[in-house]
């Protein structure tokens, strides 16, 4: 994370004073920027280009899932990690999808910040304890669309997802089942295409969703595809 830039977005500015001086204290921040705004965040994104973005859900203007999107779709290497008040599921879920790589709640502990930083900038997608639960709870509450969903993979395929659940990244389950990473980057892309989906953080929704796993309560960890 050495000369890592950060964006701190929040309409309150005894938060971001509060946060920036958390970050001040994590090894690697070389630079932070801050917007009281979801649409100051779009405009300083483009021009800063900042490595990571931690942003508030709701804000006058434009809200935090707005701003991660556009970011997300304009500048695709900008890290965005959700931190907010809600705990809802529908939240999580709404972020993953504009293209978040993370979400905390706003009482994590500095250690869980600074955990989540260190995953997303090395490409995983970083859920809170807290997260997951409500996550997938919401998900597996929903009924499946289709409950021949497990026989669209096969067995080798169902087993990496399992274990890709569990919060192994691709060089552990290699080792676990003795394959190749490539073997296993393989069946990841393959199954990802099975599931309609293209990207880790909704491999992971759609899978709970349709009961192909069910994630622990630890903090969830995953490998984004390279």
């Amino acid at each position: 994370m050495e000369g890592m830039r950060v964006l701190l977005v929040d309409d309150h500015s005894l938060v971001r004073a509060g946060i920036r001086a958390l970050l001040g204290s994590i090894a690697g921040v070389a630079g932070i920027e801050e917007a009281s705004s979801g649409r100051q965040a779009v405009e300083l994104a483009a021009t800063m280009q900042p490595d990571l973005v931690l942003m508030d859900i709701a804000m006058d203007d434009m809200d935090g899932l707005a701003a991660t999107r556009t970011i997300a779709a304009a500048h695709p290497h900008i890290k965005v990690v959700i931190l907010s008040m809600h705990d809802t599921g529908d939240f999580f879920e709404q972020a993953l999808r504009c293209g978040a790589r993370g979400y905390l709640l706003k009482d994590a502990a500095v250690a869980e910040l600074e955990m989540a930083i260190a995953a997303v900038m090395r490409g995983d997608v970083y859920l809170s304890p807290a997260v997951s639960r409500h996550l997938v709870g919401n998900m597996l509450a929903r009924p499946p669309e289709d409950e021949r969903a497990a026989s669209v993979l096969t067995p080798r395929q169902t087993e990496i997802l399992e274990l890709i659940g569990s919060g192994l990244g691709t060089k552990e389950i290699a080792r676990r089942l003795d394959l190749s990473v490539k073997t296993v980057e393989a069946h990841r892309a393959q199954i990802m295409e099975r599931l309609g989906v293209r990207d880790i953080a909704n491999l992971l929704l759609e899978a709970a969703r349709r009961g192909l796993i069910t994630l622990g309560k630890r903090s969830t960890t995953l490998d984004a595809p390279r």
